[in-house]
């Protein structure tokens, strides 16, 4: 089930997606590429009306971003507008050359034109716009550089311009080289990938080897912050990250927000110690630069003590460390307490009932929350706690009307006050619940829901909010619902589409990882390839110990080694039931009474099925009370009691071939046929070829079920059985086939002793 407490993390750096940088040490100057926007600029006052409206619109759009973004090669800039306007192009790069071949003084006639672009009754640029704005700043930092520096932003600017004539002189070279049809693919390649879209990525480009102005800081900042919020793979990754980060940190150490950063970088590596050390580093350089005091008056001090101790203890507890959490709680708590702080007392309060989650279960502390949140005008906060205090109550068996109730009171809350990542995590628990209930049907509606309104949801910087925790585990479902149902080309498309937007690298990895794992286990186990699912339990253990330990137990079953099998099973029941994960007691349970089938125990099974089936009631678990009654039909099957056993089946079917995977479906009519056959026992002949005629027709749907997921053992089991009713019902040739195909299957999966009529699964 979605995690509903990532977003407790207080993040100064995104208020509505801006970082606020308050000290920079560093002040606009005039670069080379500078120099080429300016050029850009006073080219495109110019060309005024012979622009088209379409070219002008790009320009515009491409504008913004070259103006906050770090500087670039002369070539990047040239492909950029290019793509715009190539005209426009063209002459921006005559006038670089003809300025770089030319003297001093046309660089110095340049910025004194520059100034007649304000001039006017009806200005080219409005002094207070973005453009504006920028062109005031260059002539202003021209005007106070000394004649050295002058001389030497000249000679930077002529080998700015050189570097490019030397690379396209090289690039020149290469095509002549490159035979037509290679070069048309290039082309093309190049076309589709935009040199806009790859400024705006600019994995390999940055180059922060001089210090970064306010303007660009604050930009890069604020980009890679919504980034790894929204959409982590577009952004840097996280060597290249940090690597820029320390080369900003190099020129401006004071530079609080950049700490921060390096701080949601480490925690995406899970570096502990980095990013223990570069969020106390944040929270040292607020206090010291005086921008909380600045923006808070002598209450600012305290604010960022209080708030470093909160930060330190979300840390703690996401990596696991409760002890240091519980400590650094206490710490923000009490100056919370001191300073009168109710918004800081309300996290700290929703970090305690996390805490105390991991000793026991206590819903006063999240209810208490729920209110003053409310209370205090804090709906983030107020959401988040409805939320876990659903999850809780989903775990402790509550209706699922109540809880569908407790979320549409919350997604109120979201609505009203436009909180739209709530509004997804909220759908994304809809789809856990119901899947935790067993209706499929209904999850795989939310997780439609999700999935349509993400794609409607932009965000900062261009970029899709479809790429956050809420989004991974809907696919998750999403995924394993069509693996259950036999669609496993789908399911492989999802799970494809799930590594392309999670990068193994990614905080969100293990989700999908582990889905992926359990439907490869799945169809090994289907297909009879038991040495590739033990494979695989390792790599499940290692993503989710509780799962692993049960499927190296279901290998062990498989594989006749019974005592181990439930060794296994012992222990990781006594486990589940002190951590109270019922879910996995009720499976575990059912897996035992497998055991005692196989042992010929049917007697001891019956125990163990009605204690699965009174805990699958108590916590509202249909979908595991229908299959644990199908159990129990099987086990009065066995005893000798078909006729009992067909009576329940009625009350057990309905949910199954609902909401139940297509591999549930076949055991269940496969198990209806059984219970036909050996129920018509003492009937009349007659009746018995009844009997006989609607149980061949429920092995068929049997066997259409079993062949959708490749499951060879039941197929073979169906088709003997099949086999059997037509022999008795004097069809030979129906028989013959049976008996060839189950001859084929059963040279290919050989019987290991055990009596091919004795399991249900």
């Amino acid at each position: 089930m979605a995690s509903v407490h990532e977003s407790l993390y207080f993040n100064p750096m995104l208020s509505n997606g801006v970082v606020h940088a308050n000290v920079f040490g560093v002040r606009d100057w005039v670069t080379p590429h500078k120099m080429a926007l300016l050029v850009l600029l006073s080219e495109l006052g110019r060309a005024g009306a012979q622009l088209g409206l379409l070219e002008r619109r790009r320009l515009n759009r491409l504008l913004l971003p070259l103006l906050q973004g770090p500087d670039m090669a002369l070539s990047r800039l040239r492909a950029a507008i290019e793509e715009c306007c190539p005209q426009l192009a063209s002459s921006v790069h005559i006038r670089l050359k003809l300025m770089v071949e030319g003297e001093l003084k046309d660089m110095e006639q340049f910025f004194d034109d520059l100034s007649d672009s304000f001039t006017g009754t009806e200005p080219e640029v409005h002094k207070t716009s973005v453009v504006g704005l920028f062109l005031r700043h260059m002539i202003l930092a021209y005007n106070k550089l000394s004649f050295s520096q002058v001389y030497k932003l000249y000679t930077a600017l002529q080998q700015y311009f050189q570097r490019d004539e030397k690379k396209s002189g090289a690039d020149e070279s290469d095509m002549e080289l490159t035979n037509p049809e290679e070069l048309d693919g290039k082309m093309e390649k190049e076309e589709l990938d935009g040199p806009l879209r790859a400024f705006l990525t600019r994995e390999e480009e940055i180059s922060c080897s001089g210090p970064l102005s306010q303007k660009q800081a604050e930009y890069f900042l604020s980009q890679q912050a919504s980034l790894l919020k929204n959409d982590e793979t577009k952004a840097l990754t996280p060597a290249s990250l940090q690597k820029e980060l320390n080369n900003l940190l190099k020129f401006n150490p004071d530079i609080a927000e950049a700490h921060y950063l390096s701080y949601l970088n480490s925690l995406r590596v899970k570096d502990v110690f980095s990013s223990t050390h570069s969020l106390l580093h944040y929270f040292d350089r607020l206090i010291l630069t005086g921008a909380e005091s600045k923006s808070n008056g002598d209450e600012g001090y305290g604010r960022s003590l209080r708030y470093a101790a909160l930060n330190l203890a979300a840390l703690h507890c996401r990596f696991g460390h409760y002890q240091q959490a519980e400590l650094a709680l206490q710490e923000a708590i009490r100056i919370a307490q001191e300073s009168n702080d109710h918004v800081c007392l309300q996290h700290c309060l929703s970090w305690l009932y996390i805490l105390e989650q991991k000793i026991f279960d206590s819903c006063v502390l999240l209810e208490h929350s729920v209110n003053k949140s409310l209370h205090f005008g804090l709906p983030y906060l107020a959401s988040l706690g409805i939320q876990s205090l659903v999850q809780q109550r989903a775990f402790a068996g509550k209706a699922a009307n109540k809880l569908m109730d407790a979320l549409k009171d919350s997604d109120l809350l979201h609505w009203k006050h436009s909180l739209s990542e709530l509004i997804d995590i909220s759908t994304a628990q809809k789809t856990a619940i119901w899947r935790l209930y067993g209706r499929s049907t209904m999850a795989l509606q939310q997780a439609q829901t999700l999935l349509s309104m993400n794609s409607l949801e932009a965000v900062n910087v261009g970029v899709q909010q479809n790429n956050t925790e809420s989004f991974a585990v809907v696919l998750c479902h999403l995924a394993e619902l069509h693996a259950e149902q036999g669609y496993f080309a789908a399911a492989a498309e999802i799970l494809k589409h799930l590594k392309e937007r999670f990068p193994p690298n990614s905080q969100h990895a293990q989700l999908w990882m582990l889905f992926d794992q359990k439907i490869q286990f799945e169809r090994a186990m289907n297909d009879g390839r038991y040495h590739v699912a033990d494979s695989l339990v390792a790599g499940i253990t290692a993503l989710n110990s509780i799962e692993g330990v049960y499927r190296k137990a279901i290998v062990l079953k498989a594989q006749n080694q019974m005592s181990e099998a439930h060794k296994l099973l012992q222990k990781l029941l006594i486990h589940c039931q002190k951590t109270k994960n019922t879910e996995m007691v009720i499976r575990v349970l059912l897996s035992i009474a497998e055991l005692y089938w196989r042992s010929s125990c049917h007697t001891i099974a019956l125990p163990v099925l009605l204690q699965a089936l009174a805990l699958a009631r108590e916590y509202s678990l249909q979908y595991l009370a229908s299959e644990t009654v199908l159990n129990l039909a099987f086990s009065q099957l066995i005893l000798g009691i078909p006729e009992q056993a067909l009576n329940i089946l009625h009350m057990a079917i309905e949910p199954i071939l609902a909401h139940g995977a297509v591999l549930d479906k076949g055991c269940a009519m496969f198990l209806v046929a059984k219970c036909q056959v050996a129920s018509a026992a003492s009937y009349s002949p007659q009746k018995k070829t009844e009997a006989s005629e609607s149980a061949i027709l429920n092995l068929n749907e049997a066997k259409t079920y079993f062949a959708k997921v490749d499951c060879k053992e039941q197929l073979r089991d169906v088709l003997y059985f099949q086999a059997r009713l037509f022999h008795t019902l004097g069809r030979t040739q129906e028989r013959n086939k049976c008996a060839m195909l189950f001859r084929q299957l059963h040279q290919e999966l050989p019987a290991h002793g055990v009596p091919l009529i004795n399991s249900f699964k």
